[in-house]
């Protein structure tokens, strides 16, 4: 009698693999349950913050809960004992995708980065005929280097380069080729609109989207004189253009969207031309 072989018993041979896969235990896909719902297995983890997630809702909700951006912070710390060949190609990456950036912006036609005198006297001379005083900062200034303000002679309009600041909320965004006739309002939509603005933003300026009616557009006076700055107060219903005419912008306008009970602390340009009561009774 010939021996019993292990093999034998065990079932090892042409079953081996349906044997070893049923003695092999499920492995379970994570240890970490969804914080945000705290219901269900973690199945994603956030590149950005690490908060584990079940689903793409609950990925969606924790991105409005904690304003995440969901995106990898490339450029966060990693102390040198836990840095890797993982991260150094990350960093390699992170060199290609900036240059790459970098050269894109450099091709890219629409945004004109001319600073001959001819371009700037191009566009002071085409803001003059629409009666704004635009003022162009010398070359080194933040503002100049920022500014990517451009006259399409085709269409024969400005395409300007709009900072907006929202003070409530400390708050800054920037907006990039603004039509001339746009209206104030529908710049302002994609931020403060109850339904049509982007999520993320809308949690950010819930002061603001909770009173849409109290809001109020603000833009620098050009200071003559050193003292308080003073502001022109703009109306959201009219273009761009139609606010900006009669004004000077220094490189760019920049708007202040200010909710009604700060606009007490405002100081607007023709107040300050005006005399108090008490000087005018003298």
């Amino acid at each position: 009698m010939e021996p019993l072989l292990v093999s034998d018993t065990l079932g090892i041979g042409s079953d081996s693999e349906e044997w070893e896969h049923t003695l092999r235990p499920k492995r379970k896909m994570s240890l970490y349950s969804c914080e945000t719902c705290g219901n269900e297995e973690a199945k994603y983890k956030c590149p950005r913050c690490l908060k584990y997630s079940c689903s793409l809702p609950c990925v969606k909700k924790h991105k409005v809960d904690v304003t995440c951006s969901g995106v990898r912070d490339k450029t966060a710390f990693v102390p040198l004992s836990t840095f890797s060949d993982i991260h150094l190609l990350s960093d390699y990456r992170f060199l290609e995708d900036a240059g790459r950036v970098a050269d894109a912006a450099m091709r890219d036609v629409m945004i004109s980065r001319h600073a001959s005198n001819k371009f700037l006297n191009l566009l002071k001379s085409k803001a003059r005929k629409q009666d704004i005083d635009l003022r162009i900062m010398p070359v080194g200034f933040a503002k100049r280097k920022a500014n990517s303000t451009y006259f399409n002679r085709k269409e024969q309009r400005f395409y300007w380069h709009v900072n907006l600041q929202f003070p409530q909320s400390q708050a800054e965004y920037t907006e990039k080729r603004v039509r001339e006739n746009k209206t104030l309002n529908e710049i302002l939509k994609t931020y403060i609109d109850p339904t049509e603005s982007d999520p993320t933003i809308r949690q950010k300026l819930r002061d603001y989207v909770q009173s849409p009616s109290d809001v109020k557009v603000f833009m620098v006076a050009g200071r003559k004189s050193p003292g308080q700055d003073r502001y022109y107060e703009l109306d959201p219903s009219k273009s761009l253009q139609e606010n900006l005419r009669h004004k000077t912008v220094i490189e760019y306008p920049t708007l202040y969207v200010v909710l009604k009970d700060a606009v007490k602390d405002i100081v607007l340009a023709d107040q300050a031309n005006r005399p108090s009561t008490s000087a005018s009774q003298r």
